[in-house]
């Protein structure tokens, strides 16, 4: 039996893609770029903040400095809205509960920034004791580098073989297997069942419940 299950965030305990895009959408039109759809931006999601609005420019336009415009628009307005649309899949929050009162170690692994990690958390889910939420830091590489499972891990004190990693991307099941654990994927969230499938986790569940019985 497993001591330890990381999560990822987005598109695995929440769903927070409409409060993404309209933070998104909101840096573009600033800075005088076009703006997406909800559906287009769900496919640019997965890499960190940076990546999406790498992405989310015009092709010709994906430079540095113009990611760095973007974010300082971006950051400000996601901090202040990234709670109003977004919300826990179904079961999700009874799921933690669960696997909480058997005594399991629950964490956090997220390629979000750190702060907003941190506050969305604490917000939709405020009756889980998480041994450690990991959002993306300075200096530290984001997923699939396997260093944010690592320092989890070594926070919760547990080996590889103790660490349950699920997701929805594979990103998440690459971060996985870099890291040398074990990694269910969950069909409910930004990436098609497909990108899991090429991973091959132990499994693939459609409901939170699932994990539950696992």
């Amino acid at each position: 039996m497993k001591k330890l299950v990381i999560f990822d965030l987005d598109g695995t305990l929440l769903d927070t893609i409409a409060d993404l895009a309209a933070a998104a959408n909101h840096a573009l039109q600033k800075a005088g770029f076009p703006v997406h759809d909800t559906e287009t931006i769900r496919t640019f999601v997965g890499n960190g903040i940076s990546k999406l609005l790498e992405r989310a420019l015009p092709e010709g336009a994906r430079t540095a400095e113009n990611v760095e415009r973007l974010r300082t628009n971006f950051v400000p307005y996601y901090d202040a809205h990234n709670a109003e649309q977004s919300k826990p899949y179904p079961g999700v929050a009874a799921l933690l509960l669960r696997l909480q009162e058997r005594g399991m170690m629950l964490a956090v692994a997220s390629n979000k920034y750190q702060a907003a990690t941190e506050k969305l958390v604490a917000h939709y889910f405020p009756a889980i004791r998480f041994v450690k939420v990991m959002g993306q830091r300075e200096g530290v590489p984001v997923k699939p580098d396997p260093t944010i499972v690592f320092d989890i891990m070594e926070a919760a004190g547990v080996g590889k073989e103790d660490v349950l990693y699920v997701g929805d991307s594979g990103v998440d099941m690459q971060t996985a297997h870099n890291a040398g654990v074990d990694a269910v994927a969950v069909s409910w969230g930004f990436r098609p069942r497909t990108e899991l499938e090429a991973f091959r986790p132990l499994a693939i569940i459609d409901r939170a419940e699932e994990l539950a019985d696992l």
